[in-house]
């Protein structure tokens, strides 16, 4: 990956590599919203701080994350403790806390989310959108100002409550970066829990992960949720993102 394309979208850096992915995504956002990229970016960054994070890499440093899925492996776990234990607790949507802290802890200090999997958060969590689609951003902004979007390609919150000060955008190139070079391309897109992975790996020295993963018999259903459906890859390339994981951490 080249050092220029930070994983978090920054306004100097925020043309880089924007004409292939938005080549990239064009199969994703319905041409009713496809607009222009760079105005949205500076309506986004008079809103929310630009500024770079995480930028402080060196010997001293060990920062430690935990990247919190939502499979129902975790349910009986008892690994609460341990997660909150970690500098940085990533979760991923609307992956809950209440009720289930003995099994996926307490403390969120990043909420991954889009539009379409928004929920409000409170105060002291980092807000961290993955656009997908350029209409994510304009979302993004839409919710802190005039929520007026209520439609991606399906309805979505017009608002949630969160920090405008603690808001950031995975740069855009980073999603093409992890789908090209660790995914080899595999499926359409890289799924939200792989990038996340990815991103963990990015901004803190150690990364442990906990939630990830079907059941032995194939199936996948949310540890908050009594749905269960047979796992399959999707839009995504789910076996390779797995065997790639299993390869990181042997």
């Amino acid at each position: 990956m080249s050092l220029l394309c930070k994983p978090v979208l920054t306004k100097p850096f925020s043309l880089i590599l924007i004409l292939s992915f938005q080549i990239f995504v064009q199969g994703l956002q319905p041409s009713m919203f496809r607009v222009n990229y760079t105005e949205v970016v500076d309506q986004m960054f008079s809103l929310f701080p630009d500024k770079e994070h995480y930028s402080d890499a060196g010997p001293d440093r060990c920062r430690t994350c935990a990247v919190v899925g939502n499979s129902a492996n975790l349910l009986g776990s008892h690994y609460g403790s341990l997660i909150d234990f970690h500098d940085i607790v990533i979760r991923i949507n609307k992956g809950p806390t209440k009720g289930y802290e003995r099994d996926v802890g307490s403390k969120t200090t990043h909420r991954i989310l889009y539009p379409e999997s928004a929920v409000d958060l409170d105060n002291s969590t980092h807000l961290v959108l993955f656009p997908f689609k350029i209409r994510d951003m304009q979302w993004l902004i839409s919710t802190f100002t005039t929520r007026h979007i209520t439609r991606t390609y399906t309805r979505v919150k017009p608002s949630i409550k969160a920090d405008e000060n603690k808001v950031m955008v995975l740069h855009p190139a980073f999603i093409k970066y992890v789908y090209e070079k660790w995914l080899l391309k595999h499926g359409r897109y890289p799924s939200t829990g792989f990038i996340t992975i990815i991103f963990a790996l990015h901004i803190c020295d150690q990364v442990n992960i906990f939630g990830f993963g079907a059941s032995s018999t194939g199936t996948w259903h949310h540890y908050f949720d009594r749905t269960r459906t047979h796992y399959e890859g999707g839009p995504h390339g789910g076996d390779f993102e797995n065997k790639t994981l299993h390869q990181g951490y042997r």
